[in-house]
């Protein structure tokens, strides 16, 4: 195993680790947790998996339908009314909306960070869940099942309302101010490692405003393990 210049060893041991089952959303999650141990090595991982477990395990002492929209509309009820999960309006370009493990403990991060949680806790619940690469913004993209086959598009950001296709387009130019049109791009599903990509993207930009050279470093090194 290659050994970093720049990133915590043990971020970089776990990051690396994760990789051989990225594709599952387990993998995903503890991948994107690992980032987080380069600056916050006292992070203990099992805590961190635990609470997304119990908010996974309240969801499903609620329901009592396997239905698509009841699971959704306890979920959101948990997540966003109980739990109270939201977007980090006031603090965006804060390193800390980058980490799993800080997002969780303030309820407040990026799109990306809150897609992957909602992805983590639904999941459990027989919830097949994406995340949509929307340009200058990020969402969930949830497989509605049932005859018509559509998807369903949710906003942690932003409450973590269901979204019409005309509405994602609404919503990316309201968060971005770039004049968007529904293409087949504009909702294409990001791989388990452009997601993680882009959250590494989101912290170089952060790290590079604050002056942070060998933090930038730091997550170049865990770029090119992708």
């Amino acid at each position: 195993m290659s050994q970093p210049a720049y990133c915590r060893p043990a971020a970089y041991r776990l990051f690396q680790q994760q990789l051989a089952s990225v594709e599952t959303g387990v993998g995903l999650f503890r991948a994107a947790l690992a980032i987080a141990l380069h600056e916050k090595p006292e992070v203990d991982l099992a805590e961190v998996e635990t609470i997304v477990e119990n908010l996974s395990g309240a969801v499903a002492n609620r329901v009592h339908s396997r239905r698509t929209p009841a699971l959704m509309a306890h979920l959101h009820d948990v997540l966003f009314d109980v739990f109270g999960l939201r977007g980090n309006i006031d603090d965006y370009f804060n390193p800390a909306n980058s980490y799993l493990s800080d997002v969780l403990r303030s309820q407040q991060g990026l799109p990306i960070t809150l897609v992957l949680i909602y992805k983590r806790v639904a999941e459990p619940l027989g919830l097949t869940v994406h995340g949509v690469n929307a340009p200058g913004h990020f969402l969930a993209e949830v497989e509605a099942g049932g005859r018509s086959g559509r998807s369903l598009y949710i906003d942690p950001f932003f409450g973590g309302g269901v979204l019409s296709e005309a509405e994602v387009v609404e919503r990316v130019h309201q968060a971005t101010g770039l004049d968007v049109v529904l293409t087949p791009n504009l909702l294409r599903r990001a791989t388990h490692r452009q997601w993680l990509g882009r959250m590494l993207n989101n912290l170089q930009a952060a790290f590079a405003a604050l002056g942070q050279e060998r933090d930038v470093y730091a997550m170049q090194e865990l770029q090119a393990l992708l």
